[in-house]
């Protein structure tokens, strides 16, 4: 064996699923937000470019949205999964690359795309609890603060 692990296995299921940006600075910081802060001790993750944004169907999209759709539905009904959470950060390469939105009009395209991935799981999955949270780099860290849907 080349790598063992020092963590231990943990069989049962929470239920639960994170999508998130691949964005490497903030993975780490995610993760403690998940474990600490929402006291979710494993979940299934979903990284993917932009995040919750990669779902949104956006065409400048480097993935298939409607692939993700199933990829999560998927996991949604194999793992018997009762909550996603939704985390968009700020400064996304993905919106300021890709869709070519300028810096200060991010964070509103993130909440309309966090609003409208929330609403179509929810459609979806009946009785799916979705949350939406946004993070953003601080001189200690990242914090993290919930996206109150309109």
């Amino acid at each position: 064996m080349a790598y063992q692990s020092g963590f231990g296995f943990e069989s049962e299921r929470v239920h639960a699923a994170a999508v998130y940006c691949s964005d490497g600075r903030f993975g780490d910081h995610c993760d403690e937000f998940l474990h600490h802060h929402l006291n979710l001790p494993n979940y299934d993750r979903v990284a993917v470019p932009g995040g919750p944004g990669a779902f949104a169907g956006h065409q400048m999209g480097a993935l298939s949205a409607r692939g993700l759709e199933r990829d999560i539905g998927f996991l949604i009904e194999a793992h018997s999964l009762r909550r996603v959470i939704l985390i968009a950060h700020a400064g996304c390469a993905f919106y300021i690359h890709r869709l070519r939105l300028e810096p200060g009009g991010v964070w509103m395209q993130q909440k309309a795309d966090l609003e409208l991935v929330a609403s179509r799981l929810r459609s979806a999955f009946a009785g799916l609890t979705v949350e939406s949270y946004l993070a953003w780099p601080t001189e200690e860290g990242v914090g993290f603060g919930p996206v109150t849907e309109v």
